[in-house]
């Protein structure tokens, strides 16, 4: 075979496909598939969809995305939940007793103690200026802290250099009381 015809050949095979378009309907049922395919590979189950497997894999992909970011407003821990969000919540709780107040807690991932909480640091007048107090107060603590510890620093080596000359002055009194006898 001579090298043209080679190169022709090779090309005429090596031609990409037209890229196909899937309908959304065909997506779903194709991840279906995928998440029903008990021992099944997913390459089986895309040879069997006639689907590429990094393309299977990539609707996979993207469907966990979907439902984690769809999933994320209830597995936020409190903490993260915004002074809006905190307030929102209040008002859609309020009134809600015991077992209704805690369904609608276990909806959001929620506690009946955190509202309790949020409730308290909302009627707490001047919350945002004792918390700035408080971090002053930190602030203060720690750099009497670190005055501390270069104090202590400090009086360690005066120790340390105290019981050094100690023992040279044992050592000195042993090596000359040895000679004067």
């Amino acid at each position: 075979m001579s090298p043209l015809k080679f190169l022709i050949k090779k090309s005429q095979r090596c031609r990409l496909k037209a890229r196909q378009t899937y309908s959304v309907e065909f997506k779903e049922q194709a991840l279906s598939k995928v998440l029903q395919r008990g021992n099944r590979t997913v390459g089986s189950v895309a040879d069997e969809l006639n689907v590429n497997v990094m393309t299977l894999r990539k609707w996979m992909r993207g469907a966990t995305t979907a439902n984690r970011s769809s999933g994320s407003g209830h597995a936020r821990r409190p903490e993260d939940w915004s002074l809006e969000e905190r307030l929102m919540a209040l008002q859609e709780s309020h009134g809600l007793i015991d077992e209704a107040l805690n369904g609608w807690c276990r909806e959001r991932g929620l506690f009946a103690h955190h509202l309790a909480q949020w409730r308290a640091d909302f009627c707490t007048v001047g919350g945002a200026g004792g918390r700035r107090e408080s971090a002053q107060e930190v602030r203060d603590l720690k750099q009497a802290n670190v005055q501390l510890q270069r104090e202590l620093n400090r009086k360690e080596k005066a120790l340390a250099e105290a019981a050094a000359l100690l023992v040279l002055q044992k050592k000195y009194r042993a090596l000359f009381e040895g000679e004067a006898e």
